[in-house]
């Protein structure tokens, strides 16, 4: 059921945060302190991409949909905190849950200057393995330098909070 309702793009039943919810749910505290889990996807030029591309770097890993509006709203906030951690070794990278079309077209009024990886159908098992099973989006994971997922929030992420996360790994780790 969950695998249509993402798959459909279903804004209304997936797409219901405005705000993140700092407290991860059970679901993703299973998997607060253990390595991520490896995948590729495609980029946007249909080559294939690994999530190891960003080792040794803090990477905030955040999935969402060109339907979804607070993902469309959290963008900016994403777009300001590459440019301002990526010289301390922080890496965001967008996992859209949509084709490469939607994506390229959602880009042209929304420019993105971090990495979006093509999830289309496959985005739905990473972002399970990485948390989510109630398929909320926006849904962001926060991965230390070693690889060792340390935080996870649904819904769109706060300016305050996700520069105090970021901030905490490279003071922390």
């Amino acid at each position: 059921m969950k695998r249509a309702l993402i798959a459909c793009g279903c804004a209304a039943l997936l797409c219901c945060w405005t705000q993140a919810t700092y407290s991860a749910d059970t679901s993703s505290d299973s998997v607060l302190g253990h390595m991520r889990p490896a995948f590729d996807l495609p980029d946007l030029h249909d080559n294939s991409v690994s999530i190891s591309r960003w080792n040794g770097r803090v990477i905030v890993l955040n999935f969402w949909a060109t339907w979804c509006g607070p993902c469309r709203k959290e963008i900016p906030l994403l777009n300001t905190l590459q440019k301002a951690y990526s010289a301390r070794g922080v890496q965001i990278v967008g996992v859209a849950l949509d084709n490469t079309e939607a994506i390229k077209q959602f880009m042209r009024s929304v420019p993105i200057n971090y990495p979006v990886l093509v999830g289309d159908q496959n985005a739905i098992e990473v972002i399970e393995a990485y948390g989510d099973s109630a398929g909320a989006l926006p849904y962001t994971v926060f991965i230390d330098k070693k690889g060792i997922i340390v935080n996870a929030a649904s819904g769109a992420l706060t300016d305050d909070y996700a520069r105090k996360t970021i901030e905490g790994l490279l003071t922390n780790r």
